[in-house]
């Protein structure tokens, strides 16, 4: 069966080529150029662009549906080879400007969520992708996939940096080994060059792969989904918190390498009624003395089913002003996707006829 050249570093692809110079030639063509077949690659001799064909194939994922969203935000189903889906999103950060003769003066910004796994193992009670359990991990070439695959949708020039979160479907930190090639592919110079910084890991809180990750010093960026403040709700929302208690994720977070200009990301999804009070937000602030934090507050977002509920604008910006006012860097995530299928692993279960 022929291996998806996507799945290999740069490194590694110059190990299976000789001579070995050629892996850049390569890289430029799959990922700065778009080829889709190793015959277009015309700098290449004949011999090799046929033995590349024999062995490889570059094989991104497809898109299967898109949802997209007034606010200019996109959803995508895409399917991999095995015919298993699994769900990216793209996020508009900030539009194009252009002087008064049509000149671009600022190019737009994008960020891209994309999956690490075919389902999850952590079963949030919040989250919708743990109903259809945990397949598989992806690889790192499905992983980079999702990218090349969304930016050739949207006409998003190859030289155009976007932003990369690994938030999507599954946990990344479960799946280290092949996040870990993908960090390096997008960041490699002859590839599509995002580096590292621009580069998120959100983790549900595996201590000892949050240790294992700072050891591999990829330069990436972290973000804790905490979502509570304490051991018996956090538990009640995300069972992993057995395993990995609060105090071991924090202890964790300060040993976790970060560059000085940096800061941890600490996401927060509100749930009314549950964990948007100024109790929860003195407890957090305790919490996080003496971590150079950013909280990232977010709006819950409810689909059918659901017990938890969106919280009440109010109760938020009183959170925010609370955490601002104690000295913590605090934002409110802005809802994007609310008239789709926003809710992660949504558009999945809707596409598989589920009830939804």
């Amino acid at each position: 069966m022929k291996r998806n050249i996507l799945d290999l570093t740069k490194e590694e692809l110059k190990k299976e080529l000789s001579p070995s110079f050629r892996a850049n030639q390569i890289y430029q063509w799959i990922y700065q150029k778009g080829a889709k077949e190793f015959e277009q690659m015309s700098n290449l001799p004949k011999t090799m662009r046929q033995e590349l064909d024999e062995r490889f194939t570059i094989a991104p994922p497809t898109i299967r549906n898109i949802e997209q969203s007034r606010d200019g935000s996109k959803k995508y189903l895409l399917e991999l080879q095995d015919g298993h889906t699994v769900e990216s999103v793209l996020l508009p950060m900030k539009k194009e400007e252009r002087d008064e003769s049509g000149k671009v003066i600022k190019e737009a910004r994008y960020t891209v969520c994309v999956s690490t796994q075919v389902g999850c193992k952590v079963g949030c009670a919040f989250c919708l992708t743990a109903k259809g359990g945990f397949v598989r991990n992806l690889t790192p070439g499905e992983i980079v996939g999702q990218v090349l695959a969304i930016k050739e949708d949207n006409h998003i020039p190859a030289n155009r940096r976007v932003n990369i979160v690994y938030m999507g479907m599954g946990e990344p930190l479960d799946n280290l080994e092949n996040v870990a090639k993908a960090v390096k592919i997008f960041a490699d110079e002859h590839g599509l060059s995002i580096s590292p910084r621009r580069q998120t890991i959100s983790t549900s809180g595996l201590a000892p792969k949050i240790k294992k990750l700072g050891e591999m010093n990829l330069g990436v960026l972290l973000a804790i989904s905490l979502h509570a403040v304490d051991d018996e709700l956090r538990q009640r929302l995300m069972p992993i918190n057995k395993a990995y208690n609060i105090e071991s994720v924090i202890q964790a977070v300060k040993e976790f390498p970060i560059d000085q200009r940096k800061r941890v990301m600490f996401e927060y999804l509100m749930i009314k009624d549950l964990n948007d009070d100024i109790k929860s937000a003195k407890k957090l602030v305790k919490l996080l003395h003496g971590i150079k934090a950013k909280v990232n507050l977010i709006y819950f977002n409810p689909y059918p089913g659901s017990p938890f509920q969106r919280p009440e604008e109010e109760r938020v910006k009183m959170f925010q002003q609370y955490l601002l006012d104690h000295g913590i860097l605090c934002t409110i995530r802005e809802s994007k996707g609310l008239d789709i299928s926003a809710a992660c692993g949504q558009l999945k279960e809707r596409e598989h006829g589920c009830a939804i």
